[in-house]
């Protein structure tokens, strides 16, 4: 119980001190003028309220990410906490919160085209077609997940309800940000909040009244509980499992088309860095109702080899915590956590192929030439195994943040401000790239290499990057100075 409280209070804490400090140093204003306004279009660039920006962009990111992730980041014990609140404080939420500010500060750009515009436009084609990849796949998956769901429920036909979620996924990529995501996401997101509460609050009452023991990380319980240990390290296996709880490179997809809406750059902080922490307590609440419930991740572990999926595991915790309620509020995160996900994936492709080709967005002509192709390849994708597609999402979100915190590196050495904020985690995720790439089983994507050829090679990449990043921008100050 106490790791679990002081958890949620550490991510608050992150918020009011970390966050402010962040956005203090980047300098957000209330007198530059936003893309919102610079740019209004009544389609993509448009002024919401920031109640709404947050709502939006904490379903954005969320899926089930913060969920399914901390459920099966929870199979490796009571230190998944670390990574969750480590992660989140000074990696995911700042990660966000920098490719949202980014964002705004050059005419609302998506990711590719900030990339590009800090580290060459090399950099930025490969950008292009990977982010491009990954939103495809990410919105694929979340097709897949919907449907297959809905479709078991009602003991129907998956195709048809294939057909139902694309339909509305054309409609939300199509029309005016306002039209659909922006008026039915404030329902969508209290669904998703009232779940995780009314779960945190059952953990807080079955644990102080001792129904549940809650296990505490200590130095005995600060190992991996995988029953596959040997295969499932915790380095790198946990930074991957746990990603959207921690930090997703998915994200800083999803954050530039949040900053073609805000109005003022002081909404920055509750918008990126907050819909962040919020997910990080998600995460937490997820992870201790997994090992709780089962008594413990060696339950967890055990469950799962029984055949318990992420979703089974999380209709069983709210059927058997919140009665028929529950039933209900599982039905409605399962389901709709993914297609407020799905949505904006596509809308993100979308916003991102236009900004590649310089395309006008504001003509629905456009917009329509545009989606069709994509939703032709996106059903074809529909037809292979969801489990096959997200093997490969987890890797491609934390390859996709590197990325982006190198390029948040690079522009605070840019400006003439200390990088080590951006570099350092940069860094550390460099290394659990590379280490994934070639210590993870091949199921997972990996190579299955010896553990120590991984660390090892991890540690020279990750400082050859770091040393290549410090003479880049040495570098460009000298000119800056010549100059």
């Amino acid at each position: 119980m106490i790791t679990f409280i002081t958890a949620i209070i550490l991510l608050v804490l992150g918020y009011f001190v970390y966050g402010k400090f962040l956005d203090k140093y980047f300098g957000s204003s209330e007198t530059n003028v936003t893309p919102a306004v610079s740019k209004a279009d009544g389609i993509d660039f448009k002024v919401l309220s920031p109640w709404r920006i947050f709502i939006i962009q904490f379903l954005n990111i969320a899926g089930l990410g913060p969920i399914f992730g901390a459920v099966l980041g929870a199979a490796y014990g009571p230190i998944a906490y670390l990574w969750i609140v480590l992660g989140c404080i000074f990696m995911g939420a700042a990660h966000d919160y920098m490719s949202g500010m980014l964002s705004i500060r050059n005419g609302g750009k998506s990711l590719p085209d900030i990339v590009g515009q800090f580290l060459g436009n090399n950099i930025k084609r490969v950008m292009v077609f990977f982010t491009g990849l990954l939103l495809l796949v990410v919105g694929a998956s979340f097709v897949n997940g919907p449907a297959g769901l809905l479709a078991s429920l009602t003991n129907s036909n998956m195709n048809i309800w294939l057909y139902i979620v694309f339909a509305y996924y054309l409609i939300a990529t199509l029309l005016p940000i306002d039209k659909i995501i922006g008026k039915i996401y404030p329902y969508m997101g209290a669904a998703l909040l009232f779940m995780a509460v009314g779960i945190g609050a059952m953990i807080l009452l079955k644990g102080f009244s001792g129904e549940v023991t809650l296990i505490e990380l200590t130095p005995e319980t600060f190992r991996n509980y995988k029953s596959n240990a040997s295969e499932y390290m915790l380095i790198p296996m946990l930074f991957v499992v746990i990603s959207c709880g921690a930090i997703s490179g998915f994200h800083a997809t999803q954050s530039p088309m949040m900053a073609r809406c805000l109005s003022n750059e002081k909404y920055g902080r509750p918008v990126f860095y907050g819909a962040m922490i919020a997910e990080g307590i998600v995460a937490c609440i997820w992870a201790t109702a997994a090992m709780a419930f089962f008594n413990g991740p060696d339950g967890l572990n055990a469950a799962a080899a029984e055949g318990m999926t992420p979703a089974i595991i999380v209709d069983k915790i709210c059927n058997s915590w919140l009665g028929k309620v529950g039933a209900v509020i599982a039905i409605i995160g399962v389901v709709v956590c993914p297609i407020t996900s799905g949505d904006t994936a596509f809308r993100s492709l979308r916003l991102v192929l236009a900004d590649a080709m310089n395309f006008d967005q504001k003509p629905v002509r456009n917009r329509i030439l545009l989606c069709i192709p994509l939703f032709i390849i996106a059903y074809i994708l529909c037809k292979v195994n969801f489990a096959t597609l997200w093997t490969y999402v987890g890797i491609g979100n934390q390859f996709l943040a590197t990325i982006t915190l190198w390029t948040c590196a690079t522009y605070f050495a840019t400006v003439g401000k200390s990088h080590w904020l951006m570099s350092i985690p940069a860094t550390f995720l460099s290394f659990i790239c590379v280490c994934f790439f070639l210590i993870a089983p091949v199921k997972e994507g990996g190579m299955n290499l010896e553990p120590t050829v991984g660390y090892i090679a991890g540690l020279a990449a990750a400082f050859i990057l770091l040393g290549i990043f410090i003479r880049f921008t040495n570098k460009m100050r000298s000119n800056a100075i010549v100059k």
